[in-house]
C-alpha cells in the first residue's frame, strides 16, 4: 500500500481516538519495531469485527504497547472482557499506563509471560474470540492450543499471515516465515473451520470455528 493510498483510507474511515493516536506515535518513535503497532486502519477493523462478533470473552496473544487490545475493548459490551498476553516484561509499565488512560481499559486484563504457558492457566475458560499476534515461530502451537478453547461459532483472528509476502517465496525461509507457512497450511487443512484471508498490511486471517 502506498503512503498516498494509506492516507486516503485514513481520511475516509472512522477516526481513532486522541489516546490511540498518542500510543501509535509514541510506539513508532520509541520502539525499534514500531510498525508492529496495529495502527489506525487495522485498529478500526479490529474494533468493527469485535462489534460484529459481540464476544463476551476475548484472548489476545501479543499486546505490544496495548493499541490493539484497546481497539478490541472499544468494540466490547460493558460486561465483556479481554485478556491480553505479552511476553516482554519491559513493556508492562507502558501497557498498564496506556490501559489506565483509556475509558475502555477496565475491560482489559494484562498477563505478562509466555503465551502458551499463560494459556495453560486458563484451563476451563472458553473464549468467543482469540487474536494471534505474537511469536511467529509459535503460530502453529498457538492455533492448536486455542482451537479447543474457542466456542463453536467463535473466531480466531491471526495477524501477519502473509508476512510481507515471504510466504510465496521459494528457497530457504527464516524460522518466522516457516512458522507462518506451517500455520497457514495447518489452518487450511483443519476440519470444522471457515477461513477468510484479508490481504491488508501483512495479512489478516479470520477463522470461524463451526
Amino acid at each position: 500500500m502506498t503512503p498516498e493510498l494509506e492516507d486516503y483510507i485514513e481520511r475516509h474511515i472512522s477516526p481513532e481516538s486522541d489516546l490511540l493516536k498518542k500510543i501509535d506515535r509514541h510506539t513508532n518513535l520509541h520502539h525499534l519495531n514500531g510498525r508492529m503497532c496495529s495502527g489506525h486502519i487495522q485498529g478500526r477493523l479490529l474494533k468493527m469485527l469485535t462489534t460484529m462478533i459481540n464476544p463476551k470473552r476475548v484472548v489476545e496473544l501479543g499486546s505490544f504497547t496495548g493499541y490493539s487490545a484497546l481497539c478490541i475493548a472499544e468494540g466490547l459490551e460493558e460486561d465483556a472482557e479481554i485478556h491480553t498476553i505479552e511476553a516482554n516484561d519491559e513493556l508492562e509499565d507502558e501497557i498498564k499506563e496506556n490501559l489506565k488512560n483509556s475509558p475502555h481499559g477496565d475491560k482489559v486484563t494484562l498477563h505478562i509471560g509466555d503465551a502458551l504457558s499463560v494459556l495453560d492457566k486458563f484451563k476451563g475458560l472458553c473464549f468467543d474470540m482469540a487474536v494471534i499476534d505474537a511469536d511467529k515461530r509459535q503460530y502453529p502451537q498457538y492455533f492448536k492450543k486455542l482451537l479447543p478453547m474457542v466456542k463453536s461459532g467463535g473466531y480466531i483472528l491471526a495477524d501477519n499471515t502473509l508476512w510481507d509476502s515471504h510466504v510465496t517465496e521459494q528457497g530457504k525461509h527464516s524460522s518466522q516465515t516457516q512458522g507462518i507457512i506451517q500455520f497457514n497450511d495447518i489452518v487450511a487443512s483443519t476440519p470444522g473451520v471457515e477461513i477468510a484471508m484479508i490481504p491488508m498490511r501483512d495479512g489478516l486471517t479470520l477463522i470461524r470455528k463451526i
